[in-house]
């Protein structure tokens, strides 16, 4: 009985695969020996987007949907058409103008605080003490 439910479930996952490569995003029904089937969902325009897809009943119920790789309900498998444009929406990259919207938003980056003790960063401890004992212009050439 195992093998039929699995079955069900790789075959959700199929009619979503179908449905995704017409939306130009890369599919595949990953099957594995510990676990459900899933499907591996990513953007080939920006690999770094990526989403596991997986089929499995609510809970009490008998109802099959598509679920979130972070365990939310997406849709019922009876719609992978809304399952697709959901996942192509999330995995849209940002446009530029958006990315520069996002970046004006967080405000000007602030510049590291730069002091002598930034020497001892880089294995040069002695200088940094010394050039802290004596400044540059009131030590001796070579005492420092």
């Amino acid at each position: 009985m195992r093998t039929v439910v699995s079955d069900e479930r790789v075959g959700y996952l199929q009619e979503l695969e179908r449905e995704l490569g017409t939306r130009g995003l890369v599919a595949r029904v990953v099957r594995t020996r510990s676990g459900p089937a899933f499907l591996r969902v990513v953007n080939p325009e920006a690999a770094s987007l990526a989403e596991d897809v997986t089929c499995a009943p609510v809970p009490d119920g008998r109802d099959h949907y598509y679920w979130w790789s972070w365990g939310e309900r997406m849709v019922r498998v009876g719609d992978p058409d809304a399952a697709a444009r959901k996942l192509a929406h999330v995995l849209q990259p940002l446009s530029p103008a958006l990315e520069a919207a996002r970046e004006a938003a967080r405000g000007p980056v602030p510049e590291p605080v730069r002091d002598d003790l930034d020497v001892r960063e880089h294995g040069n401890r002695r200088r940094a003490t010394a050039a802290r004992r004596c400044p540059r212009e009131s030590r001796p050439p070579r005492r420092c």
